[in-house]
């Protein structure tokens, strides 16, 4: 019929579009999407994170406060966008990129902090961008232009299904694996099981009949001491923090942090299998295309 298009946006007799038609598929909106209130809140996550990474190496407790307001609010993007209708493709990726970034960041210190565990740290950080990246390019590439990341079938997998699309789950289990890491972060400056340095050097004092002091507070030289100097993290441990409460959100948090290790695993096998059928099948229209011109 000669008003069918195929699927290649021209029409079925082979006549290209006229401009004016052409013209009206490329219609947008003049609507500043760069301003909508769910980028807005994206962009001041990113500003609390830059500010709670000045802050790691000196002040645990700023930076922590910081950190976690950054990621509580990426549960308030999702209902403003649904709440203004403002859900557009630069917010979901703004979001995932941030949540990537800020989880990085701070694994990156943690390696720093505790070099004996950073192949740990740097697998963990190597994890989490490898699945999201193959989750995101599979579906993307699988699943349409439109599709959502977070529209797994049940058919794919069961357990991601209720990840992505239960909120309440997706929440917890995001929150939880952050709190863990901010908790671990904490106890690098107050305990000794995690940080040896913060126990007193009994062997030292014995030796030389003084009471040492431990880690060695260095003295500032300026006002506002740069959390970027040798003895900033020494500084910091100094000031004295107590564990307690450190240590019950990281055994708290661990098994859902575990967990969210394995669904990431999942979602990277899971993704490349997908991949992996859809090569399959351009293959096979490949080898019948081959086929036809042969005949």
């Amino acid at each position: 019929m000669a008003g069918t298009v195929q699927p290649n946006g021209r029409p079925a007799n082979g006549v290209p579009r006229a401009p004016a038609q052409a013209e009206q598929d490329n219609e947008q909106t003049d609507e500043n999407i760069f301003l909508f209130v769910p980028n807005l809140i994206g962009y001041a996550r990113i500003v609390l994170c830059i500010a709670s990474l000045y802050f790691m190496p000196l002040h645990p407790r700023r930076c922590s406060f910081l950190y976690s307001i950054s990621c509580l609010m990426d549960a308030l993007d999702g209902v403003a966008a649904r709440k203004f209708q403002q859900s557009t493709k630069f917010g979901a990726v703004l979001d995932m990129v941030t949540d990537r970034c800020t989880t990085t960041c701070l694994l990156v210190f943690l390696s720093t902090a505790k070099p004996a565990y950073s192949m740990i740290f740097q697998g963990l950080i190597s994890l989490d961008l490898a699945s999201h990246y193959m989750h995101m390019y599979a579906t993307l590439s699988m699943g349409g232009k439109g599709e959502s990341h977070k529209n797994v079938s049940v058919e794919r997998s069961w357990i991601m299904n209720k990840y992505y699309t239960n909120k309440i789950v997706l929440f917890t289990f995001c929150a939880l694996n952050e709190l863990f890491f901010i908790a671990l972060y904490l106890l690098c400056f107050s305990s000794p099981l995690i940080t040896p340095a913060l126990l007193p050097s009994a062997g030292l004092a014995a030796q030389n009949g003084t009471t040492p002091v431990t880690p060695h507070q260095p003295v500032p030289s300026l006002l506002f001491p740069s959390p970027f100097s040798a003895g900033a993290m020494e500084m910091a441990r100094a000031n004295k923090m107590d564990s307690t409460v450190p240590w019950i959100l990281t055994l708290g948090s661990a098994p859902v942090m575990a967990i969210k290790q394995w669904i990431n695993v999942l979602q990277l096998v899971k993704a490349s299998q997908w991949l992996a059928e859809g090569d399959r099948m351009d293959r096979m229209k490949a080898l019948k295309e081959a086929r036809r011109k042969g005949q």
